[in-house]
């Protein structure tokens, strides 16, 4: 049987971005997969040398490629010349909304020495709606009087996808259940939406157990009892500021990975992790690919290619010695040896 060769969009963006990505396409080729890749050229720099951030032509060019991953994004610190929110909103939600990433999927792993060693837990953050959709705007703009307003937008279609993917995954999971993080109390229009689509598609998973925390409990409980998680599922706001907190206690965001799923596969997957540009040590060989190489096992997942991934995933939890100090080639080497 011919191997499938699958193809890649590579936006290794700035900083370590584009050393990170390259190390985690090693990995993948070296556990058998075919890979053909395109890389794009989009992220700070390339905004900053000529004013592109992203157009419709290139948004259906990546939709087109099998998967994308990225490196990383953003200037470095203290470099003002990119007005806020222009990347943020230009290119990572475009792919999101474009590309209709309707699920953030990241998966945690507390590694020795962590608040939450030995603990195995998901968040799957709903990603397309909620207060990131950009519904809301100002009045008296400048002025003593002015008005903002900043809407979450919540709807039962886009809910219910999500959910009903929390559940599919929490069935296979290890400990099979499900917890729906929000602030029923006083979000009650948001939340009794996301209540009612838990209960009612829990019902359909009778094996999965369903539990409820309120977000501002749910960050003590991932400080102080992450054992207590298996699949948490949230809505974009409150998703997006647990799994970062969720990564700090399982070992740190150089360690986190993510993907941003289309499940349907009507547009092509996205896949990178959680850590910033670190524009500071490009070039050093100090960056920590773990976190990208742990986002192309879930690139590979979603793939099909569940051999390779588990491969190295093992190769990945089996990793010894400290990533920061052994640098981006040692890291890599050693991942390779153990496949």
């Amino acid at each position: 049987m011919t191997q499938r060769v699958h193809s890649i969009a590579v936006i290794g963006g700035d900083g370590i971005g584009p050393e990170v990505t390259a190390a985690a396409l090693e990995v993948v080729r070296a556990a058998g997969v075919s890979v053909t890749t395109r890389e794009f050229d989009l992220g700070a720099a390339r905004y900053l040398r000529d004013g592109f951030v992203l157009d419709d032509a290139t948004l259906e060019e990546l939709r087109g490629f099998d998967a994308i991953m990225l490196g990383a994004i953003g200037p470095a610190i203290g470099d003002r010349r990119i007005p806020g929110g222009t990347l943020e909103r230009g290119l990572l939600l475009a792919m999101r909304f474009g590309l209709d990433l309707y699920v953030n999927y990241r998966p945690f792993h507390g590694v020795e020495g962590s608040l939450a060693a030995g603990c195995d837990f998901a968040i799957v953050r709903e990603n397309t709606e909620g207060p990131y959709a950009g519904e809301g705007g100002a009045l008296r703009h400048g002025t003593p009087h002015e008005v903002a307003t900043q809407g979450s937008v919540n709807t039962r279609f886009g809910v219910e996808r999500c959910v009903r993917y929390a559940f599919e995954r929490a069935a296979r999971a290890a400990v099979p259940k499900v917890t729906l993080v929000h602030k029923t109390n006083v979000l009650t229009f948001a939340g009794d939406l996301w209540s009612r689509v838990v209960a009612e598609v829990g019902a359909e998973f009778p094996g999965v157990a369903v539990d409820y925390h309120h977000v501002d409990a749910a960050c003590i409980y991932l400080v102080e009892d992450p054992q207590r998680y298996s699949v948490i599922v949230t809505d974009n706001l409150f998703g997006d500021i647990l799994s970062d907190l969720a990564g700090a206690v399982t070992g740190g965001i150089g360690y986190a990975a993510s993907a941003n799923l289309n499940p349907t596969k009507t547009g092509a997957s996205l896949f990178e992790p959680v850590h910033g540009a670190a524009h500071d040590i490009v070039g050093t060989n100090r960056a920590n690919p773990l976190a990208a190489v742990s986002s192309a096992v879930l690139m590979l997942e979603h793939l099909g290619e569940e051999e390779a991934a588990a491969r190295i995933a093992r190769a990945v939890r089996d990793f010894e010695g400290d990533a920061a100090i052994l640098g981006t080639s040692a890291v890599t080497a050693q991942l390779l040896e153990r496949l």
